[in-house]
């Protein structure tokens, strides 16, 4: 008997998706919950925003807002840039997108690779500051006010949503056991709210839980503040956060998130970023707040591979 073969993708979009659930066994302390990571570092572009970018043009295709011979225009960190990227690239759409020396080269030049004509707002010393992202919002505004544009406009794009909640899904039928808690780093809130909107129907009694940088945990303390982390951490609080589906959000060490990072991929062969690392971090301390014989699922959102240049991995 043959053996099965992997069906042949009409193209690389549909590669989005369906990735794997890893079960953590080293960095967990003893008598704690179960902890699982889902390994987004397995979409297209090594992103979980590959999701998101694929459902805000599909559905502003489905709606008629978006046709052939448009440009699409948006702000981002580099991780949902280098994935409408890809999509625009697929589906031969013009992106023009802006962002910032403050983010990771990797990124920015991803966004290249894929066709994107990039547009840098400067950085005030390389950091994540709270006036940042409102500067970049000012200019794709600006870029977006052209004829025969669309501005996907990640914060306020409720389509991000339809994107995320396939992850919930997906949680739903990998794993053969009651989620406890699920949890996540904060940037536009769509994963935690897309995710939440599936979990907290179908699990009584489950949490949700967000995360953001102890440096500027503005949902959780009001206060602004630098930081590092790219795609977290806005320094305001992101419109699509939604109280109703949460149940917490706590601040978390960007030091101890990027050690973390270290040690996902020396003691687990898991390779990721610095927000990744904050989402084990705070898995952790959930865990051993509700021990044993519980579940608590995170993601990994992106590849390592994206912070090579830079501190977080030098030896």
């Amino acid at each position: 008997m043959s053996a099965r073969r992997s069906p042949v993708l009409r193209s690389n979009l549909e590669a989005i998706g369906n990735t794997p659930l890893v079960q953590l066994n080293k960095v967990v302390p003893q008598g704690s919950a179960d902890v699982y990571v889902k390994l987004e570092q397995f979409n297209p572009t090594c992103s979980y925003k590959d999701r998101m970018a694929l459902a805000m043009i599909e559905e502003a295709e489905k709606r008629g807002d978006l046709s052939p011979g448009m440009t699409v225009v948006e702000y981002t960190g580099g991780s949902t840039g280098s994935s409408l990227a890809f999509v625009c690239a697929v589906k031969g759409y013009r992106f023009k997108v802006v962002s910032s020396d403050a983010f990771a080269e990797a990124k920015l030049k991803t966004m290249q690779a894929f066709g994107a004509d990039l547009h840098l707002v400067p950085s005030k010393g390389g950091m994540i500051t709270p006036d940042l992202v409102p500067r970049m919002i000012e200019k794709a505004e600006e870029f977006a006010r052209s004829d025969d544009t669309y501005f996907t406009n990640q914060l306020h794009n409720r389509d991000t949503l339809v994107g995320y909640e396939k992850i919930g899904r997906e949680l739903m039928d990998q794993i053969d056991r009651p989620i406890d808690v699920y949890c996540g780093a904060v940037g536009t809130a769509g994963m935690l709210m897309g995710v939440s909107r599936v979990l907290k129907g179908a699990i009584t009694g489950m949490k949700i839980v967000g995360f953001e940088p102890a440096g500027s945990a503005v949902i959780s303390t009001g206060l602004a503040g630098e930081h590092h982390v790219e795609g977290t951490g806005i320094g305001f609080i992101p419109p699509l956060l939604d109280e109703e589906y949460y149940d917490e959000v706590r601040g978390i060490d960007e030091a101890a998130g990027r050690e973390m990072a270290r040690r996902l991929a020396r003691e687990e062969g898991i390779f990721a970023g610095i927000s990744s690392g904050l989402n084990v971090v705070g898995a952790l301390q959930l865990a051993e707040e509700i021990g044993q014989k519980k579940t608590v699922v995170t993601v990994a959102v992106d590849s390592g591979l994206k912070y090579l240049v830079g501190e977080l991995y030098v030896v």
